[in-house]
């Protein structure tokens, strides 16, 4: 004996199975242009933070309610003159000033100096018992509203706001604007073994507003 109501369950998920399969396709593609994306490292900018191939989770909404803070890992479009591919690049960097702050290198330790305090980086890049140093050149500078100052935790192998300070002498080159900035990374979740927060680090909250 059949069971009818057995039988009209199973022809309905097969005629909603491409209903619910659009719908969950239509979420993924929202969630990635809107909320999340997964971005790989391509370079050894921010060795050891993230090396060549980790993964990473990008919060896409988050700069729709704030503006990027010190310390903060963030996904950003590259200005036209930091870019090798002209079509356009992604750029992975740490956030070191934002609109105002002065930056000056260095103090008697050779730290950065963010509006009058020296600033620890535990996450420079060390290998073999050398650490880099936070900046290879002196500077003095202020970043201009809505723009950041942005370095690689690689400084030696960085393609950063030093780098092109140190070019150009042009703070708009040597910075990117707020509205640049894709997202913050805020986890790296491959390899597993790699697995961490990327959080902001402790002696960033010692900065003062400038």
């Amino acid at each position: 004996m059949i069971d009818e109501q057995t039988e009209k369950r199973r022809g309905s998920f097969w005629r909603e199975l491409p209903i619910l399969l659009g719908v969950a396709i239509l979420v993924a593609v929202l969630v990635r242009a809107f909320v999340l994306q997964t971005f790989y490292i391509p370079s050894p900018s921010m060795e050891h933070t993230l090396d060549i191939y980790d993964r990473v989770l990008v919060n896409k909404l988050v700069y729709h309610f704030r503006s990027p803070e010190r310390g903060e890992i963030v996904v950003f479009e590259a200005p036209v003159e930091w870019r090798s591919n002209p079509d356009g690049e992604d750029f992975i960097k740490r956030v070191i000033g934002v609109g105002g702050d002065h930056i000056v290198c260095c103090d008697a330790d050779q730290r950065l100096i963010i509006n009058g305090q020296s600033l620890d980086e535990p996450y420079l890049f060390s290998e073999g018992g050398i650490t880099d140093l936070a900046a290879d050149e002196s500077f003095d500078i202020t970043v201009p509203e809505g723009r950041l100052w942005m370095m690689g935790d690689h400084r030696s192998a960085s393609g950063d706001s030093l780098e092109h300070w140190e070019r150009t002498r042009d703070l708009n080159l040597s910075t990117i604007p707020e509205d640049a900035v894709i997202g913050r990374a805020f986890v790296v979740f491959w390899p597993v073994g790699r697995a961490k927060w990327l959080s902001v680090p402790e002696p960033y909250d010692k900065i003062p507003s400038p």
